[in-house]
């Protein structure tokens, strides 16, 4: 039997919020398999163990540029080590001048955006007298570039900590800042059901499966309540399928305001500051008590 770590407790923890004994079994009774181990516990606990992945665990801002035309744009996120410094002009000015090189210069990567031109330098070497100045580490860490179908439409929230960026095809542009609005508030995986991951939606049947089999349902029904469990999820992360955030009725879906304005949206990416990333905490008792140590043994 797999050993089950301290560690790997900690991760499923943090993962799922779930208590830290559930998480325990939970990995036993999956022999060491994290995937496994959540599904286990989203069927033990339900909601309880589905934590948003999508934590904000690291500080920067999302940058958006749009030309004049709204034909092209681009997003980035630029990280750095404390909130204190993504509200500093100077990187809030290396953010915004990132995002329109983005779109005018179509970089390959982050290393092709670091090797452009740049006031002076480039901007990596931009970014390096920055990280000197404010004595902070500065990355950027990823981009998205449109060529609009439509007309481009963006929506910085959080203090820039969430950014939409939306080829909308009809419509106009109040609607386009309704729908930024909604798909930074209700976070969908992809625009309709093809964007989910065969993995996700397999993981999403394996739950209600074991759901239903523990609530002693017909072996006959499992299949057919395990479809209705997965198209009740496809509507919920998918943003044709969620109900619009602003719906008068609270029903209307966004594919249903959509046909009302006779508009489509050809895509949309959605950032989150930090997402996926492990934030470092720091026990600032146990930092002054080992420079403490350290300070008595010279």
């Amino acid at each position: 039997m797999a050993e089950i770590t301290a560690g790997m407790v900690k991760e499923l923890r943090e993962k799922t919020d779930a208590p830290m004994m559930e998480c325990k079994k939970a990995l036993t009774e999956a022999a060491g398999d994290m995937v496994k181990a959540e599904e286990i516990l989203r069927v033990k606990l339900g909601s309880k163990a589905s934590k948003a992945a999508t934590r904000i665990t690291a500080e920067g801002v999302v940058g958006v540029y749009i030309s004049g035309d709204g034909k092209l744009g681009a997003m980035i996120e630029v990280n750095c080590e404390t909130d204190f410094v993504a509200k500093n002009d100077d990187f809030l000015k290396l953010t915004k001048d990132c995002a329109e090189l983005v779109a005018t210069k179509n970089p390959a990567d982050v290393a092709a955006l670091l090797a452009l031109p740049l006031a002076e330098g480039t901007v990596e070497s931009t970014r390096s007298a920055l990280v000197g100045k404010i004595g902070e580490n500065l990355s950027a860490r990823r981009f998205v570039r449109v060529e609009a179908k439509g007309q481009l439409a963006s929506y910085i929230h959080g203090g820039a900590k969430i950014g939409v960026l939306l080829d909308l095809v009809g419509g106009d542009a109040q609607l386009g800042k309704d729908l930024g609005m909604h798909i930074a508030a209700s976070k969908p995986k992809s625009l309709d059901a093809s964007g989910v991951s065969a993995d996700l939606i397999d993981s999403e049947r394996r739950v209600a499966i074991e759901k239903a089999k523990e609530a002693g349902k017909p072996e006959a029904m499992i299949e057919k309540i395990a479809e209705g469990s997965v198209q009740k999820f496809l509507k919920e992360v998918t943003l044709l399928g969620q109900v619009f955030v602003k719906a008068e009725d609270g029903k209307q879906t966004i594919e249903q305001l959509l046909k009302a304005k006779g508009a489509s949206i050809a895509s949309f990416t959605l950032f989150m500051v930090g997402e996926g990333i492990e934030k470092k905490v720091n026990d600032f008792a146990a930092e002054v008590a080992a420079q403490a140590a350290a300070a008595a043994q010279k």
